[in-house]
């Protein structure tokens, strides 16, 4: 399977955690059937969770009259994105410890712009949503209200997540950031994949959702492109 992609001169990495229903342990039901008649038909039957694979959460993931993800508008899931991850060689980086204003000072606001969507990680990772998490193994780091206000007054557009960063860690963390964040139409990105494969940290990134009104959140199939100007 491949996860890059050259064309007109752009490298376009696909970030999407590919999903199997034949292994997935989220709700991921398919049935495929033909309708009949001369000509082959085949139709799909789709029986998904909506925090299925990579994911998108939008304002009414948490809040009963927030918006929905077909309620948000469309430039909200695409723009100019970076990542970060945050270096082990970094004493202030150590295994569960917070994403601090103080380190995002260093490492994020050197290379955000307003309304940019900023990816963030670490070298301390494990998969996210996985037995393994908030076991011993598990030495992510964690996000919380103070790293929430962070990405408020820097006007994020979109936070996502590698797998260096729990986003699962305590409800006293996690809430009051979904409280902050989405409150202003902030987005999550989950389950990020194949960070690695990339070459800049400044690209265009896309990650739309199914265009289906009342849904809270949605699979993606998240992509980076690099190589244009506007978006480096």
């Amino acid at each position: 399977m491949e996860f890059v992609y050259e064309m007109n001169g752009l490298r376009i990495v696909d970030l999407s955690k590919p999903i199997d229903p034949a292994t997935e342990t989220r709700r991921c039901k398919l049935n495929r059937f033909n309708t009949g008649g001369l000509i082959p038909d085949w139709h799909t039957n789709m029986d998904l969770m909506s925090h299925l694979g990579t994911h998108v959460e939008c304002p009414y993931h948490h809040f009963e009259n927030g918006p929905s993800v077909l309620e948000v508008p469309l430039t909200q899931f695409m723009g100019r994105a970076i990542y970060v991850k945050f270096p082990k060689s970094d004493e202030r980086v150590k295994p569960n410890s917070y994403v601090t204003p103080e380190l995002l000072d260093a490492y994020v606001a050197p290379k955000m712009k307003p309304h940019d969507i900023v990816i963030i990680d670490s070298d301390w990772q494990i998969p996210p949503f996985t037995p393994k998490s908030n076991t011993k193994e598990d030495t992510r780091m964690f996000i919380n209200a103070d790293t929430a206000n962070w990405f408020l007054a820097h006007e994020a557009k979109g936070v996502g997540f590698g797998d260096g960063v729990s986003v699962e860690s305590s409800n006293e963390d996690v809430k009051p950031f979904h409280d902050i964040l989405l409150a202003k139409n902030i987005l999550f990105i989950e389950v990020l994949k194949h960070l690695d494969l990339l070459k800049k940290d400044a690209f265009f990134m896309s990650y739309s959702p199914l265009p289906i009104l009342g849904l809270d959140s949605s699979p993606v199939h998240a992509y980076a492109i690099e190589g244009l100007a506007e978006f480096s």
